[in-house]
């Protein structure tokens, strides 16, 4: 197979324009962010003298760090590490309940999924970049680490096929120009019965058949809105018609945010995508010049050795880049000039990753051991109620595919657990417990691939499962707003 070709100077300057359009778009919105009414900017308002501070973009930033740090085949285990190590502060919707359940012994993706109103919003979404520049021209693999890392706060839901169809997208930016093709490679990543792949559509829909961009916004919404601004699923509407409906980068960028609700995650991730797709000469100068280069990182973001500046940023991401396509790629490569295959399209469009990745179970938990995946399948919730049967499954993966294992259960003193008949590829264990705690330790012993391997997993018991309100969010400090539990008031 004759793979895609890509300058290294090319994308040198597709990514520094990604990051610097994501600044762009991210500070354009920021001020009306959440307002539910149709808009009318121009331009930036107030006219700023930096980018503002943007989770869009930090959340990147560290898992650029685990990158860096932990090579390029990440772990679900290396995406939990650094959450906490890095963003356990932030409170808001998906990213408070995903540090609430890590903080509880919930491991992804069951961190994602339980007890998470927010699983729909636009918290995932946002940070696809990162897996689009470190995977150019490889849509699929970029989607399939964009799954990796909504594992972690939207499982199962409408946010983890958003990243999922940005990812794909922007990757392939980097080789194709035609908005439709490359809307067409991000819808071939995700299920096309999800909500986020019907929004699309509908955006589709409504440019191809001559409808105004307000009454195609107004239809979105009337199909696919509902009480949350940040929910995920109108919002990438919004996103398709300021790509499609906008006449030049400014208008572009001014439509989606000016369809209104997530503003600055709608505008940040259609800079991103317009950087990518024409480079730095895209970018006007009147929008570069009141953000300059600098990068703000939100105080809820700590103890990260980042890039100062996007320059900075962006040589950090290609040595990323370097190794990742050398390694996990067998369609791209970097060299001295572009060269494009005549099969570019069926490349593109090869979705295999993606797959793999909405087979795994939305309701387990995934440790990594001494290469060894092992799940835990909860059979839906993680609890165990008093006196009641409840059946676990065990399942062994070695870089990406099941293998063959061997699997023993150990539960807290007092329980018993018998094995049961295996299906879905599980090694099933019966459990039951007259009196569960709160917080409760299940050993999982594993033999596979000629390799042994332990973990132990969290399973909660009634009083640790109570629910959560719809809408509701985690507590925070009243004075730093944080998680009340990483309150950032003592730095």
């Amino acid at each position: 197979m004759r793979p895609i070709q890509i300058s290294r100077q090319d994308y040198l300057d597709r990514v520094y324009a990604c990051w610097l359009g994501k600044n762009i778009g991210g500070t354009l919105g920021a001020p009306t962010e959440g307002r539910k009414e149709l808009l009318n900017l121009s331009f930036y308002d107030p006219v700023p003298d930096k980018s503002a501070a943007n989770d869009d973009l930090d959340l990147q930033l560290v898992w650029l760090e685990m990158l860096r740090e932990r090579g390029v085949y990440p772990t679900l285990t290396d995406f939990a590490d650094y959450w906490k190590m890095h963003l356990a502060p932030y409170p808001w919707n998906e990213y408070g309940f995903c540090q609430r359940n890590l903080a509880r012994g919930l491991q992804p993706p069951i961190s994602g999924s339980f007890e998470n109103y927010y699983i729909d919003e636009m918290g995932s979404p946002i940070r696809s970049e990162i897996w689009a520049c470190v995977a150019p021209g490889d849509p699929q693999l970029a989607a399939y680490l964009a799954w990796s890392d909504s594992a972690l706060d939207h499982a199962g839901g409408e946010g983890m096929y958003g990243e999922m169809f940005w990812a794909a997208v922007e990757s392939a930016a980097f080789v194709l120009q035609e908005p439709m093709e490359l809307i067409r490679i991000g819808l071939d990543m995700i299920p096309t019965h999800s909500l986020i792949a019907r929004s699309i559509r509908e955006a589709v829909w409504c440019f191809e058949n001559d409808i105004d961009w307000k009454e195609a916004r107004s239809r979105i919404i009337h199909n696919f809105a509902n009480s949350q601004p940040c929910n995920a699923i109108a919002n990438h509407g919004f996103t398709i018609l300021g790509w499609l409906y906008g006449k030049d980068y400014g208008d572009k960028l001014c439509t989606a945010v000016n369809c209104g609700y997530d503003t600055d995650c709608t505008g940040a991730t259609l800079g991103s995508l317009l950087g990518i797709l024409g480079g730095v000469k895209a970018i006007p100068h009147k929008w570069r010049e009141p953000i300059g280069e600098g990068i703000v990182l939100h105080p809820y973001t700590y103890n990260l050795n980042t890039g100062k500046t996007v320059t900075e940023l962006t040589q950090r991401t290609a040595e990323v880049a370097e190794k990742m396509v050398a390694e996990r790629s067998d369609s791209v490569k970097f060299a001295d000039a572009d060269k494009r295959p005549d099969n570019l399209l069926s490349l593109l469009h090869r979705n295999d990753k993606a797959l793999l990745a909405q087979s795994r179970d939305p309701e387990s938990a995934i440790i990594v051991k001494d290469g060894l995946e092992i799940a835990l399948h909860f059979g839906v919730q993680p609890v165990i109620r008093p006196d009641i049967d409840k059946i676990v499954g065990i399942s062994v993966h070695v870089n990406d595919l099941p293998v063959p294992f061997e699997a023993q259960l150990t539960a807290p003193e007092g329980w018993s657990a018998e094995p049961v008949i295996s299906l879905f590829g599980q090694t099933r264990f019966k459990l039951n417990s007259a009196n569960p705690e709160d917080r409760n330790v299940l050993r999982v012993a594993v033999k596979a691939a000629g390799k042994s391997a332990e973990a132990d997993f969290t399973i909660l018991g009634p009083g640790e499962a109570k629910g959560y309100g719809a809408g509701n969010n985690v507590p925070t400090c009243p004075k730093c707003h944080a998680r009340v539990e990483a309150c950032i008031c003592h730095k």
